[in-house]
């Protein structure tokens, strides 16, 4: 009976073994592509082999070989320099979106949920009207009237993103506010600004921090989609929505020339998801939340 429960407990323990094996592997895997798309996006132009705008009409398109790894478009531009240089479009807006709802969002919800009262009352229903509104339909219309552009897409989803990062950080606030160290701080009359800043805040950074890779995940797919509409970037220009867009038609002549931008977008947006767990999982391990 003894030796029984020794092997299943060391079973037990192979089990969890493999799953930080695979987990700690997975992470890894993570911010290895994370710091590629990084290496990419400073120096992308730099390193491409080709000149991601050098048309070739007589060459036209080709498909993957030595000299062209992923082939050519239509035009005869080089499908891997492209995916290369369009990193830099692809990932810039989406961080600027992210970091630009997280200073909003947090300021407004730890205000809200620390405050309470009027002041949360008008920051939610303000959250409870920019909910209402579809925000894709709300981009493409006004996107649409001024002519489209990058970064009055990239405003418009700051705009409309906040108050999601709102809504968590108050959520998370308002369970920090009964806490003893709260009511120590304020003992010792500390200012309502300096508990918000120095205290509150630290604690319900991890949520920040999670919710902002998710806000640059969902980001960085949205405005794929709106330059796959022709309400992104300036035509011509590399970048992974476009690509896929201007690739469509050649679906079933270079397929690559579309599957390289598509899976370029979902593997970052999936590393980014999964990093912003990992770093909550090391925060709140840390004790950041108490």
């Amino acid at each position: 009976m003894t030796d029984l429960v020794a092997a299943q407990g060391q079973a037990r323990r192979r089990r969890l073994g493999s799953k930080l094996d695979f987990s700690r592997w997975l992470s890894w895997a993570c911010f290895a592509l994370l710091g590629l798309i990084v290496v990419l996006a400073l120096f992308g132009p730099l390193i491409a082999p080709r000149d991601p705008y050098a048309q070739d009409l007589a060459l036209g398109l080709v498909k993957p070989s030595s000299e062209h790894w992923l082939g050519t478009d239509d035009l005869g531009r080089d499908v891997f320099s492209r995916v290369i240089a369009g990193t830099r479009t692809a990932v810039v807006g989406p961080v600027v979106i992210a970091l630009g709802s997280m200073a909003i969002g947090n300021v407004l919800g730890v205000l809200a949920g620390y405050r309470g009262g009027r002041l949360d009352s008008t920051i939610m229903r303000w959250a409870d009207l920019m909910f209402s509104l579809p925000s894709m339909l709300v981009i493409v219309v006004v996107a649409g009237t001024f002519g489209g552009g990058y970064w009055l897409s990239v405003g418009l989803l700051i705009a409309l993103t906040a108050p999601f990062d709102a809504r968590i950080i108050r959520g998370a606030t308002i369970e920090q506010v009964p806490r003893p160290y709260v009511e120590a701080a304020k003992s010792v009359g500390l200012s309502d600004t300096r508990i918000m800043a120095m205290h509150v805040w630290p604690n319900v950074s991890p949520i920040a921090v999670a919710n902002t890779c998710l806000v640059f995940a969902s980001s960085l797919v949205s405005l794929a989609g709106l330059s796959f509409l022709g309400l992104g970037v300036s035509a011509g220009t590399p970048d992974w929505g476009l690509m896929v867009s201007e690739g469509r038609s050649l679906l079933f002549t270079n397929p690559v020339g579309v599957l390289a931008p598509a899976t370029m977008i979902v593997l970052t947006a999936t590393a980014m998801n999964l990093a912003g767990d990992w770093v909550y999982d090391r925060l709140s391990a840390q004790g950041a939340i108490r």
